[in-house]
């Protein structure tokens, strides 16, 4: 069912590629400063003239508004819940950078049913449309939701910090994605690096690494 879903997902982008650019932002972990390189990247686009949307797809635990210290009128939990398109939901924030709040405060966790999905398709294809970029800011770890997503984008960046567990978890999560779609471009961003020889001797190991999978 995921990879079934994944495949029209991706098709549905691929028919887009004169449009937006798709990237996913992921971590293995939380609290590995993945939403603020998804934020402070999809700025740093803004400022080169391109037209990006960052969409907090840690659906109700969404983090994107404290970062931005705004409060936004709607979520993607409103897109599901209340029957709004996404265009409805399309905050603006610094610089008129537009995003989609993930939201919080839900009661029950949520899922992503077929028909949701189905929905949230044709509304995606509109967005692929207007925007130069479409920037994902995906929850921690992965789930079977997330995993629809992972395996449609253009490519993939992986936030992780040097911490053994946060790269014990990212490298997993990169393993789980290559399985089901072993060709999908992946950058690794490090944070919290205090010497740039670690930075290269991370690189090397997981290009030691990834093809074993």
């Amino acid at each position: 069912m995921v990879n079934d879903q994944a495949e029209r997902l991706r098709q549905r982008l691929n028919s887009l590629k004169t449009q937006a650019k798709s990237i996913a932002v992921m971590s293995g972990k939380g609290g590995v400063g993945k939403s603020n390189f998804s934020l402070n990247f999809s700025l740093a686009l803004q400022k080169e003239n391109k037209r990006v949307l960052l969409f907090d797809l840690d659906i109700g635990m969404g983090n994107i508004d404290i970062l931005i210290g705004e409060s936004s009128k709607y979520s993607i939990v409103d897109f599901f819940q209340k029957d709004l398109s996404l265009t409805d939901i399309i905050s603006t924030g610094p610089d008129g950078l537009e995003y989609i709040s993930g939201g919080s405060g839900l009661g029950t966790i949520f899922q992503l049913d077929e028909t949701k999905f189905q929905r949230f398709l044709q509304q995606l294809d509109l967005l692929f449309k207007v925007y130069d970029y479409i920037i994902f800011d995906m929850g921690a770890g992965i789930s079977e939701d997330s995993l629809r997503f992972l395996l449609s984008v253009d490519e993939i960046i992986v936030i992780t910090t040097p911490e053994p567990t946060s790269m014990t978890d990212a490298y997993s999560a990169i393993k789980h994605v290559c399985l089901n779609h072993p060709t999908i471009p992946f950058s690794i961003v490090v944070n919290r690096l205090l010497t740039r020889r670690l930075v290269t001797l991370l690189i090397a190991d997981s290009h030691k690494r990834l093809p074993n999978f």
